[in-house]
């Protein structure tokens, strides 16, 4: 499917777009009118961010209780969606709005509860409650944009501002023409830290396949541990066999793997999806269609995963278990100062896009690229918000203070897509499958062994696996 089909295919009905809850069956049906006719995008503070201190006995429920968030802005929706698109002001404030904000209060009320039992209550979380609802300000791709050259039709967005036509005429919910730009128009912008004298300078691989046996859930164990379909999207896995919402350390250190050196490490990422009109297998389930996630799921032509040093010091091991995430699945909502995914194209990777994605040329195929932090606190596995116990280099390769330099995981992920096709990775429902919400998940199960080899790699400069 071209960028210039996907304004008929809005048009045509919701086979291309769902919106996220997790209502009953019964309201099924008023969620595909919403799919097709509602222009509205739910849009509530991340309360997972703010939650950098969260004490380690309080982490089950509190992260229990912030997927519990999630679940509530996905029944919100279904709500919007019994409105049939024709959703008065007042009837969204009365029906959706305040409704939401209540039962959130409810549920910021019982995580400051649940860290009040064991340290100092947070404050001013119920300040985090209220959400609104705004719309589309972003046009969808117009028939007027041809495959030949969509970034014309991604330079001329409407206006700021500007809102679907009255009526509850049909509104996309992602991908935007504006989502998209030809990598040729776009400019060289990578630079390299220069390598001191004491620089890593090597690298050291794991070969853990392209998900070939197809290991795919909504779930995700570092955000939301013990909830189904926590992420409201489905990943693709590679490495660890064992990896849903329910495993637990020594699950994952007693699974099988995909690597071929044995590496039991987890990696996962949000599917990419050609937006074909075509029905995919879980087009009916949590994470997939019933969540807006639809479209043929589509597996990388290669998966690299390779572990590199710093440019200005040798590395240390990681510690077994290590979390990292690198990105925000939330960053359209949230702001980027979290978004960290990078989009380009093969033969043109001296060019990297945040917020758009490639349209690469004929011969070309599309990269994603996670580059995680590469410095570690020297304590934690995790921490509350899942970010503070990792940290990025500065501009110049070195660690901030009290963190110290650890191998970096780089996931480069690349697909076969004809030129032209519209394509877009499964998000949450009010990140309108923003590009810029592309992230990574990493859980280090190497042995011990196998990391001191990885690490005497790096540090002596040699390229191994």
């Amino acid at each position: 499917m071209t960028v210039a089909a996907v304004a008929a295919m809005a048009v045509g009905g919701g086979a291309l777009l769902m919106t996220e809850n997790n209502a009953s069956a019964a309201r099924e049906p008023a969620r595909r009118q919403w799919a097709a006719a509602a222009p509205m995008t739910i849009n509530c503070p991340d309360v997972a961010v703010r939650l950098s201190q969260v004490p380690q006995q309080a982490r089950p429920t509190v992260d229990n209780e912030l997927a519990q968030l999630d679940t509530q802005v996905a029944d919100a929706y279904g709500q919007l969606a019994s409105a049939g698109g024709k959703a008065d002001q007042k009837w969204v404030r009365t029906r959706v709005l305040d409704p939401l904000s209540s039962q959130r209060r409810l549920t910021l009320d019982r995580i400051a509860a649940e860290i009040d039992r064991v340290a100092n209550r947070p404050q001013q979380l119920e300040s985090l409650a209220s959400c609104t609802v705004k719309q589309d300000a972003v046009a969808p791709a117009s028939a007027s944009a041809s495959a030949a050259a969509p970034d014309a039709a991604a330079a001329n967005p409407p206006a700021p501002g500007a809102s679907a036509p009255a009526g509850g005429s049909p509104a996309q919910t992602g991908p935007q023409r504006s989502d998209f730009v030809d990598i040729r128009k776009v400019r060289p912008n990578v630079a390299t830290p220069r390598l001191q004298r004491n620089a890593s300078r090597g690298t050291f691989q794991s070969r853990c396949g392209r998900n070939e046996n197809k290991h795919f859930n909504p779930d995700n164990v570092i955000v939301a541990p013990g909830v189904s379909n926590g992420a409201h999207h489905m990943h693709d896995y590679v490495g660890n066999l064992e990896t849903d919402a329910f495993a637990t350390n020594d699950d994952l250190a007693a699974a099988g793997t995909t690597c071929t050196n044995g590496d039991r490490s987890t990696h996962y990422w949000p599917v990419l999806r050609l937006r074909n009109g075509k029905i995919e297998g879980d087009a009916d389930l949590p994470g997939g269609g019933k969540d807006g996630n639809v479209g043929r799921i589509l597996q990388p032509a290669s998966a690299q995963l390779t572990f590199r040093g710093s440019p200005v010091s040798k590395v240390t091991a990681m510690p077994t278990f290590l979390r990292i995430i690198t990105g925000d699945a939330k960053a359209f909502t949230n702001g980027t100062a979290n978004a960290n995914a990078s989009w380009s194209c093969t033969g043109f990777e001296n060019r990297q896009l945040k917020d758009k994605y490639p349209l690469c040329p004929r011969g070309s195929n599309v990269v994603r690229t996670f580059n995680f932090q590469s410095c570690w606190d020297g304590s934690n596995t995790d921490s509350a918000n899942h970010r503070t116990h990792v940290a990025f280099a500065g501009p110049n390769g070195a660690c901030p203070k009290g963190f110290r330099a650890i191998p970096q995981l780089v996931q480069r992920i690349t697909y076969k897509i004809a030129p032209g096709s519209v394509f877009a990775v499964d998000s949450f429902p009010e990140q309108l499958h923003k590009p810029v919400t592309d992230h990574g998940d990493f859980i280090n199960v190497m042995s011990s062994s196998l990391m001191r080899k990885a690490v005497g790699c790096i540090n002596s400069g040699r390229r191994c696996g």
